[in-house]
């Protein structure tokens, strides 16, 4: 799958050299949710595996009970002051209804361990990319990031690896 056309965080198109050939673990951020001190888990993986080919991407989204209501400088700020966050953010998108940015488009038809694909459940669910692109694992927002299925899965996709 190739990554679609993404807008960073500050509305700078987001440089594809910064995914591309990477694994990457595409998440839908917010930072008023419960799951939100899993940015400290997302910054730890990110850094972890960085040099070797490894990148977190997140994706700030407010579907979810309104949980990202910052405008981008404050979701810029609140990262970096509360979690120390270095990895690569988007612009707020949609990844569900009508409005689904064309990533989540096809990031939601992966399945989860269950089975289950469609929709994006709430805030903090994972994709893992493979450096070609291909989805090839989903995580609900409940695992932790640094859970041994996300660790084990991100290990076996790293370039290399």
């Amino acid at each position: 799958m190739t990554v679609p056309a993404l807008v960073a965080l500050d509305g700078a198109a987001l440089d594809p050299g910064v995914l591309a050939g990477r694994a990457v673990l595409v998440v839908n951020v917010a930072s008023r949710c419960g799951h939100t001190p899993q940015y400290a888990g997302l910054q730890r993986l990110h850094e972890r595996f960085a040099d070797r080919g490894f990148t977190v991407l997140g994706v700030p989204c407010n579907q979810f009970a309104g949980e990202e209501p910052g405008t981008p400088a404050e979701i810029a700020e609140f990262c970096a002051t509360t979690y120390g966050v270095t990895f690569p953010l988007t612009e707020k998108v949609e990844v569900n209804g009508k409005r689904r940015h064309p990533l989540y488009a096809r990031l939601v038809r992966a399945r989860d361990d269950d089975g289950e694909a469609g929709d994006v459940a709430w805030n903090f669910e994972k994709f893992l990319l493979a450096p070609d692109g291909t989805v090839v694992g989903r995580f609900r927002p409940g695992v932790e990031p640094e859970s041994w299925e996300i660790v084990e899965a991100i290990e076996a996709v790293l370039p290399g690896a």
